[in-house]
């Protein structure tokens, strides 16, 4: 391969987790007739994923600490990613975990697997007299789809020599992608990948990733994608 360095950026619900978390936590603990509705809302567009957590954290009530913490601890991970981990490592290449969902959750989950070293954007989420309250460190307005506009951590945390890949499943990828050279898409980001025609390679385990990267890292040169260079451009110009 020439000298482009490879940067990986990996959704987490859904994508390293086997189920969306976010979602999860809800429909347990919120009012499953609201959660549905609010949730269907956003999937169709009606209202921003800052809209849509800010809903379902008011949707519930009272919550318990320790039920939560347990139901938390009962979400599995691809029995895969640990192995894709350690074939980033030894091949010297650069991930970061980006997610529109929650650190509290996040946080707990890594760690849980000692993959706490790991690093990753998301919102914030506190619990506070039994209610949750949400926070939005990296809000933009001008990305106002998105409570955590992953595109910007991809813009912030790669250079135009490099090679990025992307590694997604749902909603909250769909814009961040574009600004990648190499698409891995299941779900609904495959879906909406094939309705806009882009590029993309489908998975379902983070063994398929390492397959296609290996491949990858063989060639001699790696021709980055047009419009994600295009795409990039022009976020660099409006800032």
């Amino acid at each position: 391969m020439d000298g482009s360095k490879l940067k990986v950026f990996v959704d987490f619900d859904g994508t390293i987790t086997k189920e969306d978390v976010g979602d999860s936590i809800f429909r347990k603990f919120g009012n499953p007739e609201k959660v549905e509705k609010i949730i269907n809302d956003l999937h169709n567009e009606r209202i921003s994923s800052k809209q849509c957590w800010d809903l379902l954290c008011h949707s519930v009530q009272s919550i318990n600490e320790i039920d939560l913490n347990s139901f938390i601890d009962e979400i599995q991970i691809d029995l895969t990613f640990k192995a894709f981990v350690n074939f980033c490592n030894t091949n010297n290449i650069d991930f970061i975990v980006l997610s529109d969902g929650f650190d509290y959750y996040i946080r707990r989950i890594l760690t849980r697997e000692n993959l706490d070293h790991l690093k990753f954007f998301a919102n914030k989420l506190k619990i506070i007299n039994r209610r949750f309250v949400p926070e939005y460190p990296y809000y933009n307005p001008d990305y106002p789809a998105h409570a955590n506009p992953k595109q910007n951590h991809i813009m912030n945390n790669s250079s135009d020599d490099d090679y990025t890949i992307y590694i997604g499943d749902g909603n909250s990828d769909k814009d961040a992608a574009q600004y990648c050279d190499y698409i891995f898409a299941k779900n609904r980001l495959l879906k909406f990948c094939e309705r806009e025609r882009i590029s993309y390679y489908p998975f379902k385990t983070f063994d398929d990733v390492i397959i296609r990267i290996k491949e990858l890292l063989s060639k001699k040169r790696l021709k980055k994608r047009h419009q994600a260079q295009i795409k990039r451009k022009h976020a660099y110009e409006a800032e």
